[in-house]
Protein backbone atom coordinates (compact mmCIF):
# COMPACT_ATOMS: atom_id res chain seq x y z
CA UNK A 1 0.00 0.00 0.00
CA UNK A 2 1.29 3.49 -1.02
CA UNK A 3 1.89 6.40 1.19
CA UNK A 4 0.61 8.50 -0.83
CA UNK A 5 -2.83 8.00 -2.61
CA UNK A 6 -2.78 8.85 -5.70
CA UNK A 7 -5.52 10.30 -8.47
CA UNK A 8 -7.92 8.02 -9.23
CA UNK A 9 -9.41 7.80 -13.04
CA UNK A 10 -12.45 8.62 -11.96
CA UNK A 11 -11.17 12.13 -10.40
CA UNK A 12 -8.75 12.70 -13.33
CA UNK A 13 -8.74 15.54 -15.55
CA UNK A 14 -8.46 14.51 -19.61
CA UNK A 15 -5.01 14.63 -20.28
CA UNK A 16 -4.52 12.16 -16.97
CA UNK A 17 -7.70 9.67 -18.18
CA UNK A 18 -5.93 9.63 -21.31
CA UNK A 19 -2.81 9.06 -19.97
CA UNK A 20 -3.96 6.15 -18.01
CA UNK A 21 -5.80 3.94 -20.95
CA UNK A 22 -2.16 4.28 -22.33
CA UNK A 23 -0.59 3.38 -19.28
CA UNK A 24 -3.24 0.48 -19.25
CA UNK A 25 -2.76 -0.70 -22.63
CA UNK A 26 0.62 -0.75 -22.33
CA UNK A 27 1.15 -2.33 -18.96
CA UNK A 28 -2.66 -4.06 -17.95
CA UNK A 29 -3.08 -1.72 -14.98
CA UNK A 30 -2.76 1.86 -13.86
CA UNK A 31 0.40 1.81 -11.88
CA UNK A 32 0.90 3.70 -8.43
CA UNK A 33 3.79 5.66 -9.68
CA UNK A 34 1.76 7.19 -12.87
CA UNK A 35 -1.27 7.78 -10.23
CA UNK A 36 1.39 9.39 -7.55
CA UNK A 37 2.88 11.93 -10.17
CA UNK A 38 -0.35 12.93 -11.48
CA UNK A 39 -0.95 14.48 -8.62
CA UNK A 40 1.59 17.35 -9.61
CA UNK A 41 0.62 18.37 -13.15
CA UNK A 42 3.51 19.89 -14.35
CA UNK A 43 5.34 16.65 -13.22
CA UNK A 44 2.90 14.08 -14.82
CA UNK A 45 3.23 16.32 -18.01
CA UNK A 46 7.22 16.18 -17.98
CA UNK A 47 7.10 12.10 -17.20
CA UNK A 48 4.33 11.77 -20.25
CA UNK A 49 7.30 13.23 -22.59
CA UNK A 50 9.52 11.59 -21.76
CA UNK A 51 7.74 8.24 -22.11
CA UNK A 52 7.24 9.21 -25.15
CA UNK A 53 10.59 10.32 -26.36
CA UNK A 54 11.60 7.09 -25.12
CA UNK A 55 9.07 5.09 -26.79
CA UNK A 56 10.04 7.03 -30.37
CA UNK A 57 13.20 5.75 -29.58
CA UNK A 58 13.96 3.08 -32.31
CA UNK A 59 16.91 1.73 -32.10
CA UNK A 60 15.16 -1.69 -30.72
CA UNK A 61 12.21 -3.24 -31.38
CA UNK A 62 9.60 -1.77 -29.09
CA UNK A 63 9.21 -5.62 -27.38
CA UNK A 64 12.50 -5.68 -26.81
CA UNK A 65 12.19 -2.12 -25.22
CA UNK A 66 9.03 -3.29 -23.16
CA UNK A 67 10.84 -6.87 -22.40
CA UNK A 68 13.67 -4.28 -20.70
CA UNK A 69 11.79 -2.11 -19.02
CA UNK A 70 9.80 -4.83 -17.39
CA UNK A 71 13.22 -6.96 -16.75
CA UNK A 72 14.81 -4.04 -14.74
CA UNK A 73 11.90 -2.99 -12.65
CA UNK A 74 12.09 -6.62 -11.57
CA UNK A 75 15.39 -6.33 -10.73
CA UNK A 76 14.60 -3.46 -8.77
CA UNK A 77 11.69 -4.63 -6.83
CA UNK A 78 9.21 -2.53 -8.48
CA UNK A 79 5.64 -3.94 -7.55
CA UNK A 80 4.05 -4.44 -11.29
Amino acid sequence: MARIAGVEANEANLLTRVAYGMVRKKVGKVVMPIKVHALHPKLFRGLAFMEMAQDKANELDGVIKTLAQLRAATLIGCPF
